[in-house]
């Protein structure tokens, strides 16, 4: 038996973007139904990043979703850079005047599920076979399965948050959809694991042997990576090994600060730059990973989602309340404007510090050259800073 639900907004993908913006329309009395392939506890449990800017950060005070962020976060007011064990302290707060909050991803997106469970969200999980129709058309839906039987979503727009490999995007015909990409020839290998960061603050490390990020989800659990083949066989990296890689790449000094243990998650994760435009067709919008990937170098991926969303937001809202649809005829080029200053950031960033299999000695000099202009600059080290802790919305 197939069922028709109408609402004004239809959000594809129950993720923090997706929550997010089901809540912010919702504080401003705009309806919305969220779908989405996976169930609750799955999204809530999937791994992601931890460094919020500040603006995600407003973002989630705004939506009323910040209390247990301001209890749990750990604010931070810089970040090192470390080259074949030289270290470079970037000050963001004394250069931006700004700073980033430690909160794991998986955090935000459980206050998020909590908030509008508690509003009476009204969600479809497990669904398959979600199809967006009628895209032009000032009536679009979407048209899914759920639990055996067919589902439509009737609406007056349609944001598209269900990720790299979800739906949204490839409703858009190939006609009109570009798209941008850049594959990286390595993989990150992370881990989770309950001890103490081995420092206060980030260190992302250029090693000959390799990249290595150390960074924290609370003062007790660590998250720790080193580059890797993406074709690693994971069961090769025993946690011995794995230790081992890190504090030679992290250098002497960090590494006498390291705290091994057994980890609780272990994962390769590949690494690509991704833009998708334009991010609106019709009356579909698209938002976060459905239109955009960021190597995880510099921490942007969730941000520029909020940063999306934020926008998206906006733009529905004035056309709700006051019939002004100037942001979401802009909203394509608005939002696309930023990702890929964005996308310029951590490519840029990713590309200092790894060790590309191509690089001749010429590109790793280069490497070594950005790496002492940012440490002997300071304003080679505020542009660093003002990227991390978050560019103006527009």
């Amino acid at each position: 038996m197939a069922g028709t639900v109408k609402t004004q907004v239809c959000i594809v993908g129950s993720g923090p973007s997706g929550l997010l913006l089901s809540q912010m329309l919702a504080n401003a009395g705009i309806d919305s139904v969220l779908l989405d392939r996976q169930d609750r506890s799955y999204i809530e449990g999937r791994i992601r990043a931890g460094v919020l800017e500040q603006g995600t950060v407003a973002a989630l005070e705004e939506a009323g979703a910040a209390d247990r962020l301001h209890r749990e976060g750990l604010p931070h007011d810089g970040f090192e850079l470390a080259f074949d064990g030289d270290r470079h302290r970037i000050d963001i707060k004394a250069l931006t005047g700004k700073s980033v909050m430690v909160y794991g991803q998986t955090e935000v997106t459980k206050d998020l599920f909590n908030k509008r469970e508690a509003a009476g969200q009204v969600f479809y999980f497990n669904v398959d076979n979600v199809k967006p129709t009628d895209l032009k058309s000032s009536t679009p839906s979407v048209h899914f399965t759920h639990e055996g039987e067919q589902q439509v979503i009737e609406c007056d727009y349609i944001a598209g948050c269900d990720g790299f490999h979800g739906a949204s995007r490839q409703a858009i015909p190939k006609d009109v959809l570009q798209t941008f990409e850049r594959v990286y020839p390595f993989g990150w290998l992370g881990i989770m694991v309950d001890k103490p960061p081995v420092s206060h603050e980030l260190i992302y490390a250029n090693h000959e042997r390799g990249f290595a990020l150390a960074s924290m989800r609370s003062e007790t659990r660590s998250r720790y990576y080193v580059q890797c083949d993406v074709n690693d066989d994971l069961a090769s990296w025993s946690d011995d090994r794995f230790w081992e890689e890190l504090a030679i790449r992290l250098g002497p000094d960090a590494a006498a600060n390291l705290e091994t243990g057994a980890s609780f998650e272990k994962s390769i994760a590949p690494l690509r730059s991704f833009v998708a435009e334009p991010m609106r067709y019709g009356n579909m919008f698209l938002a976060g990973d459905a239109a955009h990937i960021v190597p995880p170098t510099g921490a942007k991926g969730l941000n520029l989602a909020v940063a999306d969303v934020r926008l998206l937001s906006r733009a529905l809202i004035a056309h709700y309340r006051n019939a002004n649809d100037h942001y979401i005829d802009t909203y394509s080029e608005t939002v696309l404007k930023r990702v890929w200053k964005v996308e310029r950031f951590s490519w840029q960033l990713s590309t200092m510090m790894h060790q590309f299999p191509e690089n001749t000695g010429f590109e790793k000099r280069m490497q070594r050259a950005s790496f002492d202009d940012i440490q002997s600059s300071e304003t080679a080290s505020r542009a660093i800073a003002e990227n991390y802790v978050g560019l103006p919305l527009e």
